[in-house]
């Protein structure tokens, strides 16, 4: 079952008596836990027929125990088993998950890893359960995530200022939904999110970015590369060099990757290189002008070698420093 599904019939008051939250992403599992704790039951229930377990200090049969007890004036109770993936008797619940008890809601939250569903208890919940693998989102739709979530705030992003969230707070979906709700609560319903909001309230500076340094290396911008530059230097804890240079590696990679397809429809162009849009591909394009394939492909190579350096591989960071290795970086990849 899909999560838009789970989380829309759970808000309209129907519940199924089991659902198995499994996987690698655990913003999902954590949004339907937390929707059927706030949903199922009214507050004052909570404390009789509201029971949180977790998987590394219960056993199957105390679970069992409190899976098979009735609600207390009530017509259900909730179970959550928090951390399965660390309950040693899991496998024994297949049992129970093949007769469940109607009057119990459990939610298993089985988070970081995806559960086995070939195995008898997978087997008996794909038939019994509504089970949900949440899988971590490719970096590359992060940014229609984000705009998603926006909307669901009834709210919309500009595509710049979600790719600006996206390229700095990454795939953690539990940190950009923490910083998507701080700007809901400083704009009004209906706002357009836009890269100054984004600076005002998340912190994040519009002009001085890893995104606009990309822009800067593909069109070969010198003042706008040295000014960034600068910024980073002296900001070095906000714009960490290793940041940077993995930002900086999975740009010009693409770059490289552009120079074998060219003949190739810029639809095809978009999908090999897991670009959102064409309007995303004109950038790449621009910097496959400004670098050719040896240039490319020696970028490549100090960009790694500059991501040992900032490790501390062959070099002194202390003496060193970050700022300056910055600098260095930024000269060898334009020269």
């Amino acid at each position: 079952m899909h999560y838009d599904d789970i989380l829309r019939e759970i808000k309209t008051g129907k519940f199924k008596p089991i659902y198995f939250l499994h996987g690698e992403e655990p913003f999902f599992i954590d949004q339907i836990e937390q929707a059927v704790e706030a949903r199922a039951l009214p507050e004052p229930e909570k404390s009789f027929n509201q029971s949180v377990l977790y998987g590394k200090d219960v056993d199957y049969l105390t679970l069992l125990d409190y899976l098979r007890r009735y609600p207390m004036m009530s017509e259900r109770q909730v179970v959550i088993l928090r951390e399965a993936q660390e309950m040693k008797s899991l496998n024994e619940l297949a049992a129970y998950a093949e007769n469940p008890m109607p009057t119990t809601i459990f939610v298993v939250c089985h988070k970081h890893k995806k559960y086995d569903m070939r195995t008898k208890l997978g087997k008996a919940l794909s038939n019994h359960a509504v089970v949900l693998e949440s899988k971590k989102l490719y970096d590359n739709q992060v940014p229609d995530w984000i705009t998603e979530y926006c909307r669901a705030q009834k709210r919309s992003i500009e595509t710049p200022a979600a790719a600006l969230i996206a390229e700095y707070l990454g795939a953690d979906l539990a940190k950009v939904a923490n910083e998507l709700d701080k700007l809901a609560l400083n704009l009004q319903a209906e706002t357009t999110i836009t890269s100054l909001h984004v600076q005002e309230y998340i912190g994040i500076s519009k002009d001085y970015n890893v995104y606009e340094l990309q822009r800067a290396f593909g069109g070969r911008d010198l003042p706008k590369i040295a000014r960034i530059q600068q910024y980073f230097a002296a900001n070095i804890r906000k714009n960490p060099l290793i940041v940077t240079i993995a930002s900086l590696h999975a740009y010009f990679s693409k770059v490289y990757m552009l120079y074998f397809l060219r003949g190739s429809s810029d639809a095809d162009m978009v999908k090999a290189l897991d670009l959102r849009s064409d309007w995303f591909l004109k950038e790449y394009k621009l910097a496959a002008q400004h670098f050719s394939v040896a240039q490319t492909e020696h970028i490549l190579q100090v960009l790694r070698e500059y991501d040992l350096r900032s490790k501390g591989v062959d070099t002194d960071t202390t003496n060193t420093g970050e700022a300056e290795l910055m600098k260095e970086l930024f000269w060898k990849i334009l020269h």
